[in-house]
């Protein structure tokens, strides 16, 4: 897997053996199409971040800060290595632990104006991490919160304060796309 765009473009970025499903370059690719006014000078955070593609793309794009959260000790090593590998570690914390959790604790960066969502499809953590974002107030006014899911699993359009504006289908995935309606 490598950087698609931006100031570290072609970078080569180590993706974990197992236990992470990383998202599909067409996919990230159309993804950053879609979000790239949002994400310069942007803070980001990119729950259930395997490898970190997602926040390291972000990076390269312009984002001044990502923190990322995942879970598994060793993706988190995976993650850890990229980031330092590319020089990041300055603008981007690696955090390990549960998302839902962290996200009740004090996180870096807060309040975020991109959120990535890409939990483990059938997980059924979708839900209860947009209602976490959408209650919390973790997010600025106007944020954008991107969730990658499995296409037949369905959501709700409104989340407290995050509000669905876009769905985009890539096959057998779903990319939704909320909006912080927060004042």
């Amino acid at each position: 897997m490598r950087v698609i765009s931006g100031r570290l473009r072609g970078m080569r970025l180590d993706v974990p053996a197992s236990g992470v499903r990383p998202t599909y370059d067409r996919v990230r690719e159309s993804v950053f199409a879609i979000i790239e006014p949002s994400i310069e000078s942007a803070s980001v955070i990119d729950l259930f971040a395997g490898s970190g593609s997602l926040a390291i793309e972000s990076l390269s794009r312009g984002a001044r800060h990502a923190t990322l959260l995942e879970i598994d000790p060793r993706v988190v090593r995976v993650a850890r290595g990229n980031v330092d590998r590319l020089g990041l570690g300055s603008d981007c914390v690696v955090r390990r632990g549960d998302a839902l959790r962290l996200l009740r604790s004090r996180l870096p960066g807060a309040p975020f104006d991109v959120a990535f969502v890409d939990p483990p499809y059938g997980s059924g953590l979708q839900e209860p991490v947009l209602r976490t974002l959408g209650e919390w107030r973790w997010l600025s006014p106007g944020a954008l919160v991107v969730l990658e899911r499995s296409a037949d699993e369905g959501l709700d359009d409104a989340y407290g304060s995050l509000e669905l504006k876009r769905t985009e289908r890539y096959g057998s995935t779903e990319i939704d796309l909320y909006e912080s309606r927060v004042e």
